[in-house]
């Protein structure tokens, strides 16, 4: 078997790095003669995250630019100057067959070194609207793997693979899980389950929405698992008798995922992937603090196939009780939803691209 180099870059948020791991661990099971190489940027939580998923990182000194003004913005180019010359040793030492990109600002010096360099690249675009770097990045890329239609008007279509987004296998598969799940999360199995994700940092207006309106909800039978974020700390005194388990961050994804039977989310790229395979009714409030409001263009994908409810995140706080109270009531709602979003899931993802690899590098 050949022996195949591969270094893999990029990171900054869990959105990046968790599909960079999905698409490693699936290279190194279909050609074991694989050699990995993460790339990232210093101090951000790949540096943490891909060591304890087994694989060797190197951080380049790259920054992003601050939105608002700050002496830190000066910085920019003198970090992305020997970013990219540390790219560059890094290419020379290592000799990868293919570089890879999956977003976030260690793989734009990363991939440009390697191009330069001579070296075959392919870019992983998790979301329906993408960021700069990639837009740059794909006129010299062999493929793009995407996991949203309509992204000829950004990239050269002919580059274009659907794919989906690599999802980590230990996350949603959740079949004969749930009874597990109760007991793990202290629920009870004849109340319906409402699971709340407010995402890693928190999300602050799902989070008041459901602190508002919790013990209105819970009356109704309902019994709520909420992750708050770590940003986020709800009143004790006005939840005192609302059936609610709160966590400021969910680790057992899956548990939480099978102990659901109704799920409220933010509609960043690899949450609604996990969603599309979990196949629960859910109800999507796209974030409006990011770049050109992709959230709610990645909500939309499914909103439009009848496979997810959409709020508004201006308007949460206001109707989203309402929304899960009515939801909850129809049965034949939650059956069409749950199995219109089940049918976008693209379980093979990480399969799918480790495969475009080999392809590209010329191993059959």
């Amino acid at each position: 078997m050949k022996k195949l180099k591969v270094i893999i870059s990029g990171g900054g948020t869990g959105g990046h790095i968790f599909p960079a791991v999905a698409i490693a661990k699936a290279l190194q099971r279909i050609h074991p003669e694989v050699e990995i190489l993460f790339v990232g940027a210093d101090g951000r939580m790949e540096m943490e995250k891909v060591p304890q998923a087994g694989f060797k990182i190197i951080g380049l000194p790259i920054m992003g630019i601050q939105r608002r003004l700050t002496l830190q913005n000066l910085k920019v180019p003198f970090k992305v100057i020997a970013s990219l010359l540390k790219a560059r040793k890094i290419i020379k030492d290592f000799q990868p067959d293919i570089a890879i990109g999956v977003g976030g600002y260690a793989s734009g010096p990363l991939l440009k070194a390697a191009s330069s360099a001579g070296i075959k690249t392919l870019i992983q675009e998790q979301n329906s609207y993408p960021g700069v770097t990639n837009k740059i990045l794909s006129k010299k890329a062999e493929r793009i793997c995407v996991a949203y239609d309509n992204l000829e008007k950004f990239f050269p279509a002919e580059k274009i693979l659907k794919t989906g987004n690599p999802v980590r296998h230990d996350v949603w598969q959740i079949a004969g899980k749930r009874e597990l799940s109760q007991q793990h999360f202290g629920l009870s199995n004849d109340k319906t389950t409402l699971l709340v994700i407010g995402g890693s940092l928190g999300a602050r207006t799902i989070n008041r929405a459901i602190e508002k309106h919790a013990n209105e909800l819970t009356s109704n039978n309902l019994q709520i698992l909420w992750q708050t974020g770590k940003n986020f700390q709800p009143n004790s005194e006005v939840l005192a008798n609302a059936d609610v388990k709160i966590h400021p961050f969910i680790f057992e994804m899956d548990l939480a995922y099978a102990a659901a039977d109704v799920i409220i989310s933010r509609a960043g790229a690899m949450s609604i992937s996990e969603l599309c395979l979990i196949g629960k009714p859910t109800l999507l409030i796209p974030s409006p603090n990011v770049a050109e409001d992709h959230q709610t263009k990645n909500a939309m994908a499914l909103v439009n196939n009848n496979a997810a409810l959409i709020i508004k995140d201006s308007e949460a706080e206001s109707t989203l009780h309402n929304t899960i109270l009515n939801l909850v009531k129809d049965g034949e709602l939650q059956s069409k939803l749950a199995s219109n979003i089940i049918k976008m899931g693209k379980p093979e993802a990480d399969v799918t691209i480790a495969k475009e690899v080999l392809h590209i590098c010329g191993i059959k």
